[in-house]
């Protein structure tokens, strides 16, 4: 986006790099990054007794960035990180690997993983008794549509971060409705981010009077987002959205009135929280 000066909008990406060293003028990242799911799930968990932790780490790049980011933060609010254990990427038996978290005694254990591996270690968890047990499950990268894929009688208790909840307030039930109608499904924070997204941009088109990429990023830069999906949040110069983000826990069956009645905010974490300050984030643009 930086050489062709081309608007470039990411939601479904986590790596804080897109606003950090390799930003752009043109460079916009919306929904969450690595930075925020740490801070919502290992900074707050910390604060509502989860202060000792153990992780089921995928082994690769990803994996170990948000087991270092997640301990991090752990650390800084007074918790204690007891170990980690890494599994291969997309593997089918987690059984040795949560029975060596399960022994540690962990009030939390850390899932550092994605998409089918978390699906799996939860549902392997599940079958261990281990949030039956006591040991709370705490998902790094997880959203209500995996959940619902899930179920709740597996998903039950997990504690998770995401920026929307569709259940939240008159508005975001309004939107998730209509998305419902379109899509039978209800949305998660990288539809609902997207959404907003592409709003703001033709919302900067309308302001620029023109969709020259100079102008309209600038507008972009400068107006307030105030949404469906981001209530009072702003755009820093590094091109991050600054949004609040949720802590939440997964219902139990007996407590969803309907399919998709799935989460219980537990705390809401700040945008200036959340996300890394874009003059500590390593972006060149910032204070030019």
């Amino acid at each position: 986006s930086k050489s062709k000066k081309k608007i470039n909008l990411v939601t479904g990406a986590a790596t804080t790099e897109l606003t950090g060293k390799q930003c752009s003028p043109y460079g916009f990242h919306w929904a969450y990054d690595t930075h925020a799911l740490a801070v919502g799930t290992g900074g707050a968990l910390v604060s509502q007794g989860g202060d000792s932790w153990y992780f089921l780490t995928a082994d690769y790049a990803f994996g170990y960035s948000l087991e270092e980011q997640t301990g991090k933060f752990v650390k800084s609010k007074g918790g204690e990180v007891k170990g980690a254990v890494r599994h291969p990427l997309a593997s089918t038996d987690y059984s040795s690997f949560l029975l060596q978290a399960q022994s540690s005694g962990a009030k939390v254990i850390g899932l550092a993983n994605a998409g089918l591996d978390t699906a799996n270690s939860i549902k392997q968890a599940a079958e261990f008794g281990i949030v039956a047990s006591g040991q709370r499950l705490a998902a790094l990268l997880f959203t209500l549509a995996e959940v619902h894929g899930l179920g709740l009688d597996a998903a039950q208790g997990l504690t998770l971060t995401e920026s929307f909840y569709w259940d939240r307030d008159d508005k975001s039930r309004e939107f998730g409705e209509r998305f419902f109608k379109r899509t039978e499904r209800m949305p998660n924070m990288v539809h609902a981010g997207t959404y907003s997204g592409v709003m703001q941009y033709l919302k900067a088109i309308e302001k620029a009077g023109t969709d020259a990429t100079e102008p309209v990023a600038k507008a972009m830069h400068e107006m307030p987002v105030d949404d469906v999906f981001a209530r009072n949040a702003k755009v820093g110069a590094n091109g991050r959205l600054i949004s609040d983000v949720y802590l939440i826990e997964v219902k139990k069956p007996e407590e969803s009135k309907r399919a998709w009645d799935y989460y219980k905010v537990l705390a809401t974490v700040p945008g200036d929280e959340a996300y890394i300050k874009p003059a500590d984030s390593g972006c060149e643009l910032v204070g030019q």
